[in-house]
């Protein structure tokens, strides 16, 4: 007899712990292939979560960087009209508490501003800029609220006629209907009167000059 046949005639009863053993093995590797599959699986999930966290911090990043944007154009729409800084003078007196408290607050959001989304990697640092923003959104609000409030009122009555005089002689200076001459002049005399009333940021009066460069140009004028 072939000696195989003749081992499995002697043996055969070997078959029920080998068929245990083998199903355990194949349990066993079948549950190997599960927890690697797990594994996989848990690994591209966080992976996956990971890229929608840093979506979510650039988005938010952005978000702020808007917000920024908004209360910067809220205080240019002082900073580069002069009628409205002679309206609400406090806006850009350092004497007052709540105007230094913004403008201290807007550069430190400047500061903290990112040249692009990606520099903003962590949460601390995004946390720091949303502060930087929030504080400088709400130490505008309160400033204009004051300005508004106050009005010129800080100034005495023939202070305030000097303010109602440069807002004139400011309009005059913008009207396209006067002269050269007349624009000059009336630049010049607002300066004048609002000299030691208002200190005009530089940015107001370049935006201003900007209006009658060509008529500040001309020839001396009579004053």
């Amino acid at each position: 007899m072939d000696p195989f046949f003749d081992f499995v005639a002697h043996y055969w009863w070997l078959v029920f712990p080998l068929s245990a053993v083998m199903g355990g093995w194949a349990r066993q590797w079948s549950k190997a292939s599960e927890r690697r599959h797990r594994r996989r699986v848990e690994l591209y999930k966080l992976k996956n979560q990971a890229v929608q966290a840093e979506q979510a911090s650039q988005a938010a990043v952005l978000s702020l960087v808007a917000a920024h944007d908004a209360v910067n154009r809220r205080w240019l729409d002082y900073e580069l009209d002069v009628g409205k800084l002679i309206d609400f003078p406090v806006m850009t007196d350092v004497r007052e508490p709540l105007t230094v408290a913004f403008l201290r607050a807007k550069r430190e959001a400047d500061g903290l501003r990112p040249a692009k989304p990606e520099e903003i990697s962590t949460a601390a640092r995004l946390a720091e800029y949303r502060a930087a923003v929030h504080s400088f959104e709400l130490a505008f609000d309160v400033a204009e609220r004051e300005a508004k409030r106050i009005k010129d009122s800080n100034f005495t009555g023939p202070e305030r006629q000097r303010l109602a005089t440069a807002r004139k002689l400011l309009n005059l200076a913008l009207d396209n209907a006067a002269t050269p001459a007349e624009r000059q002049t009336a630049y010049r005399r607002a300066r004048r009167e609002l000299d030691g009333l208002i200190v005009l940021p530089e940015a107001t009066l370049a935006a201003l000059e900007e209006k009658i460069a060509g008529e500040l140009d001309s020839p001396h004028a009579p004053e």
